[in-house]
């Protein structure tokens, strides 16, 4: 896959302009110094060690996030240096960027999301991205970030252009539209490509931007044999995961009926092996509504139909 030619297909030579009142985050010093050091094919892992060592708190999250299940070590690591020459500068490289996005993104306020909600759901979806991926025998760590960052936008556009979007949850529960199609409608733009365009400000890898920008297509992805075997897909496909706003009204019901089209794909066993992982890493047991959760509800009240109607 030619991520590069992807990146200028689908961002276009077009800048993008933020809308007014919106303030574009900065990215921690270390992160834009490891950033720019990691692009040197000859940087020594010692120098990229002592870069992040400089923000002690991103060093600390990036053993968190390597030490976590999603990357299934046998044993722990306890040094930066040490992550780097297990894991290698790429993949570093994304952990580093998705945490100092986070972080960037921690200070935002937003009426219509409570962040507490919003990441612990983003974490789940990228969970579930990574289960996907490994179905499709793609990149995981590429998905796990890229769905992680899919909708980092949304708060600081929620509080930039409150009324736009609090238009959409109104209506949203009559129509039962995408985000991304009312967007489209009414902006001329949607947070995906929003997110794809400062995240190549900020010189993310080609591939997270194709990732993010098409984080919305949803099922038609699968179709699609540029994309159907990447981790493109497996994060368009975490997108479709219930969330407070509602993104994709009928994401669960579409997922259900991919498991009957795909046979490895067994959303209640990926679901709980989610829930498992989530849950490893620290996730929200009290507010948080899982995806394992919300598919005993949906076949229990199914259950109950089916006992009512009999």
């Amino acid at each position: 896959m030619n991520w590069k030619q992807c990146r200028e297909n689908l961002l276009g030579n077009k800048t993008f302009e933020l809308p007014p009142r919106f303030k574009l985050p900065m990215l921690p010093q270390a992160v834009s110094e490891f950033n720019q050091a990691a692009a040197d094919p000859n940087v020594t892992i010692n120098k990229l060690a002592a870069i992040l060592e400089t923000d002690s708190g991103l060093a600390i999250e990036v053993l968190k996030m390597v030490n976590s299940s999603l990357y299934g070590l046998r044993s722990k690591i306890s040094s930066v240096k040490q992550a780097i020459n297990l894991l290698g500068v790429p993949r570093i490289k994304t952990s580093v960027l998705t945490l100092a996005v986070q972080e960037a993104m921690s200070g935002s306020q937003s009426k219509l999301i409570n962040l507490k909600n919003f990441w612990a759901a983003n974490m789940e979806r990228a969970i579930f991205a990574a289960e996907v991926a490994a179905l499709l025998k793609t990149d995981v760590e590429t998905a796990y970030a890229a769905s992680m960052l899919q909708d980092f936008m949304l708060p600081v556009l929620t509080s930039a252009m409150f009324e736009q979007y609090t238009d959409f949850v109104d209506q949203n529960e009559q129509e039962k539209t995408t985000l991304a199609v009312y967007e489209q409608n009414k902006l001329g733009w949607d947070h995906a490509v929003a997110a794809a365009h400062i995240t190549y400000q900020w010189k993310f890898s080609d591939e997270l931007i194709c990732c993010i920008y098409l984080h919305h297509k949803g099922l038609a992805i699968l179709m699609d044999l540029n994309y159907a075997r990447t981790p493109a897909a497996a994060v368009a496909l975490s997108a479709m995961l219930p969330d407070a706003m509602q993104q994709f009204p009928h994401g669960l019901e579409q997922l259900l009926q991919l498991q009957s089209i795909w046979k490895k794909f067994d959303l209640q066993s990926i679901a709980k092996r989610v829930e498992e992982k989530f849950y490893e890493m620290g996730g929200d047991r009290v507010h948080h509504m899982t995806l394992n959760r919300r598919l005993e509800k949906h076949f229990k009240e199914a259950e109950n139909k089916v006992a009512v109607c009999g």
